[in-house]
């Protein structure tokens, strides 16, 4: 049962390295695209920007999120742990679901506009 928990140990830190290096690269190939729009004179290379940013950024905090848990499950499930889970994922959720808005500008439920 220990090894268990150790390669689930080594599976969530995977995972969160695999996060943050997707918020990286989508960063990084979002201002390499701003900077040859930027050149080409396309217009609203601000808003493209901001956009590829935001969605590196909310893919890789759905996937902290797994991590997170992952990482919890194999932990001794005290009222501490599970408290500072609750309080990261609702966080991450938080910025996931504000990030959303802000890109789509209307909240997941709501429907398309036609």
């Amino acid at each position: 049962m220990e090894n268990i928990k150790l390669y689930i140990d080594y599976i969530a830190a995977i995972v969160e390295g695999i996060g943050v290096l997707i918020i990286f690269v989508g960063t990084v190939i979002a201002l390499i695209r701003f900077i040859i729009h930027q050149k080409k004179d396309v217009h609203n290379t601000y808003v493209n920007l901001r956009h590829s940013v935001g969605k590196a950024i909310l893919l890789g905090l759905e996937i902290l999120i797994a991590a997170d848990i992952m990482a919890t499950v194999v932990t001794e499930p005290t009222l501490k742990s599970v408290s500072i889970l609750g309080l990261i994922v609702l966080i991450r959720t938080f910025l996931s679901l504000s990030l959303q808005v802000e890109l789509e500008g209307k909240f997941p439920w709501q429907k398309r506009k036609e």
